[in-house]
């Protein structure tokens, strides 16, 4: 498990390089009310639902995002850890996310990318699997809002794969 938290530590300090770098390299100033956050964190809840393991509602998930193409591309990078049936299953994640926006205080994006999962207990293991997120960002306050994520996941144990769907809900800061 450490070794996981090494990971996305270091995706976290490449992507938040990137962000600086790409918005220094930023020849054309935009209007303050246009300007996009080098850095958006997520904080929230997390849940996920399989027809073979039913709905597991204890879960939290932290990400940081960063844009390094404007309306083109963002990048995701998060951690997220459910409990269920005495077992933990702790995911990385790094979704490629094209953006829109809605309204000026309304985005979506559309991701997919890969995971990497650690399970404990009866099915402990570490194994890989694909995600793919609507992402949706409501921003009442500049740099402070919330975000609904509906999701589908495929992971791959085993020899077998498990389909099912996802959903995170929370706090989003924009700097």
């Amino acid at each position: 498990m450490p070794s996981l938290i090494r990971v996305l530590v270091a995706v976290g300090v490449l992507m938040t390089r990137a962000a600086a770098v790409a918005s220094a390299q930023s020849a054309v100033p935009t209007p303050a009310a246009d300007e996009d956050h080098a850095i958006v964190y997520e904080l929230g809840w997390a849940g996920d639902y399989s027809v073979a393991e039913g709905f597991h509602a204890k879960g939290a998930t932290f990400a940081f995002e960063v844009t390094p193409v404007k309306d083109r591309l963002e990048l995701e990078c998060g951690i997220t850890a459910i409990r269920a049936n005495g077992a933990t299953e702790t995911s990385v994640d790094l979704l490629f996310k094209k953006p829109w926006s809605l309204s000026r205080r309304v985005e979506f994006m559309a991701g997919v990318g890969p995971e990497l999962i650690h399970a404990t207990g009866a099915e402990a293991g570490t194994f890989w699997g694909l995600s793919a997120v609507g992402d949706f960002m409501f921003w009442p306050m500049k740099n402070l809002g919330c975000y609904l994520e509906p999701g589908y996941e495929a992971t791959f144990r085993a020899g077998a794969t498990r389909q099912g769907g996802a959903l995170a809900l929370g706090l989003i800061i924009g700097r």
